[in-house]
């Protein structure tokens, strides 16, 4: 299928859900891009990945009672957010392990939730890899506003965050409530994740919360132009992933994080500064100006 055919078939009224998709995956990955700046600087990878196991039970009670995903998915996230904050405070235990046992524990609750219900192995299979293309006209409301909200308040405590991130003991030190900015940042992840599950699933979401982030790492030393490169990585496999799940007929989500992965791999491969090709060319240049150099410092006069 060519572009063409795509962008008719986007704006066709009988393919609505097509163009339901794509803005839920933009939104989606705009959302993510940002936070995950936050969390690939943090290093806080795991917990992205542990935040998308805390939300499954929400997900779940929320689809047995009928209700909407996206509440269910916050309140469970949210919850678990706090205990493990709370919980993180008793020095005995390292931060990692309290997030291992309580969000293992959530998506195990989630499993057991939605086991319950009638058809459970289509409902698992959806909430697992996501279901882009039966999505409500209602979440698309739901999630252009928790978006927005997401992001007033990352680019409010933008400053507070990055000083964390920097130094958590001099950010201390200057008076900053580390363990409420902790608290916030774990809850806008929570956020970003329930947004996203439904683009690519309880599985694959930490893809869309950390590749764009990471692959704009790769590209700048500037957090201002990381910040607006992730978005804008993300929501471009967005739609080449879309576009080409929607041509050769293969798993959305799994088409996505697939285009973010090659994407990432190309960075990773060629970025200028960063790139693993540049860094060798860099090193063969110098080794070369040495030479040239020895050679002229013996060659006869």
């Amino acid at each position: 299928m060519s572009i063409v055919e795509f962008f008719t078939d986007l704006f066709n009224p009988d393919l609505a859900f097509l163009a339901k998709a794509l803005a839920i995956a933009v939104m989606a990955s705009i959302v993510c891009g940002v936070i995950g700046c936050y969390v690939v600087l943090r290093g806080m990878a795991f917990i992205g990945d542990a935040v998308a196991h805390a939300v499954f039970p929400g997900l779940a009670v929320a689809f047995v009672i009928s209700g909407n995903l996206i509440v269910g998915g916050t309140v469970a996230g949210v919850i678990t957010a706090i205990l493990v904050a709370a919980f993180s405070q008793n020095r005995r235990l390292k931060e990692d392990s309290i997030i291992g046992i309580f969000f293992v524990a959530a998506f195990a609750l989630g499993i057991v939730i939605i086991s319950r219900a009638p058809g459970y192995a289509g409902s698992l299979q959806q909430f697992l890899f996501g279901s882009i293309t039966g999505i409500p006209d209602s979440d698309l409301v739901v999630v252009a506003l928790m978006g927005l909200v997401v992001l007033g308040i990352a680019f409010g405590l933008h400053k507070e965050f990055v000083a964390v991130t920097l130094d958590r003991e001099m950010a201390r030190a200057l008076g900053l409530r580390v363990f409420w900015l902790d608290l916030t940042l774990y809850v806008l992840v929570t956020l970003a994740v329930v947004i996203s599950v439904q683009t690519i699933g309880n599985i694959l979401v930490l893809a869309l919360l950390i590749t764009p982030a990471a692959t704009a790492r790769l590209l700048t030393d500037r957090l201002g132009v990381m910040m607006t490169l992730a978005p804008v990585v993300g929501a471009l496999g967005a739609f080449v992933g879309l576009y080409v799940s929607w041509t050769w007929d293969t798993p959305t989500g799994g088409t996505i994080v697939l285009v973010l992965t090659a994407v990432f791999l190309l960075a990773w491969l060629f970025a200028p500064r960063h790139g693993l090709m540049p860094r060798r060319w860099h090193r063969h240049s110098n080794r070369s100006d040495v030479l040239d150099g020895a050679a002229t410092d013996v060659a006869p006069r």
